[in-house]
């Protein structure tokens, strides 16, 4: 979890999460940061699992859809 919580920071920086990471670490480094990324991921996976439940798209996502391929 953890890891994909550092992946949600690099590929979804505008959602909701990525935001409350950075005002809430800021430029912080080391143990600050190692904790916070801790939290981030228990709010990822509660946003997550609602997605799974629910179908609740986590605020301030960037969802892709697939486009149909040329013919």
């Amino acid at each position: 979890m953890i890891q994909l919580a550092w992946l949600w920071l690099r590929y979804q920086p505008g959602s909701d999460l990525a935001k409350w990471f950075r005002d809430r670490v800021g430029t912080l480094t080391g143990r600050t940061r190692r904790i916070a990324i801790v939290a981030m991921a228990r709010k990822l996976l509660i946003a997550l699992w609602r997605y799974a439940e629910d179908g609740v798209v986590p605020a301030g996502a960037d969802i892709r859809t697939e486009e149909p391929a040329a013919a």
